[in-house]
């Protein structure tokens, strides 16, 4: 979720795909008109945005730029369908649909943990109630330097005032990025098995 990056990926794509080339992006958040500034062909710019884990979740949001073209959005949609997934058209804002949700249930979850709850006593509740997953092993799954690369980007519209999560943030700049480090909000072994992680509640106190 690094915008610079995604914009000279995009420009040097755009220099030798043919023209017919759909030019999509897995992005959960960026701003695909942003994106496809950076190409001669906006109209072949579309956001293809699979959720994690990508082999299981069946949800694929078909992100429409203000230029996409109506082929476009028709060959994504029948992209979806031969990849046995389900296509949504999403509008272009920030964290297009899935992500809008998201975000909200994941600041709560932390903000749990912040106020004197355990990781495992959040999870717990969620996945009692019926979730597949907690909350905060989700985002251990996606990857904890994600949501942190897309603070970062945001962080101009930050309103004064207003509370927001930072143990995940304390988490990442300590290298714990979830599953993918082996730490995150939990402590996973060679074979993903989590177990509680004590740096979590010793930085919540501190912090």
């Amino acid at each position: 979720e690094d915008m610079d990056l995604k914009k000279h990926i995009f420009s040097e794509i755009d220099k030798i795909a043919k023209s017919d080339c759909v030019l999509a992006s897995n992005t959960s958040t960026l701003d695909i008109d942003e994106i496809a500034s950076a190409t001669g062909r906006p109209e072949w710019v579309v956001g293809h945005h699979f959720f994690s884990p990508a082999n299981v979740m069946r949800l694929l949001e078909i992100v429409r730029g203000k230029a996409t073209s109506d082929t476009v959005l028709a060959t994504s949609m029948d992209l979806t369908r031969k990849l046995k997934k389900v296509g949504v058209v999403a509008g272009n804002c920030r964290g297009f649909i899935g992500n809008r949700m998201f975000a909200p249930y994941c600041r709560e979850s932390i903000f749990l943990v912040e106020e004197g709850n355990t990781p495992e006593e959040v999870d717990k509740a969620l996945y009692d109630w019926g979730m597949a997953m907690g909350p905060l092993a989700v985002q251990d799954l996606a990857g904890l330097d994600v949501g942190w690369r897309i603070r970062q980007q945001f962080k101009h519209t930050e309103v004064a005032g207003v509370r927001y999560a930072e143990l995940d943030t304390l988490l990442c700049e300590r290298g714990h990025f979830g599953q993918k480090t082996g730490r995150g909000f939990f402590v996973y072994d060679e074979h993903r098995k989590a177990s509680p992680n004590p740096e979590v509640i010793a930085l919540a106190k501190q912090h």
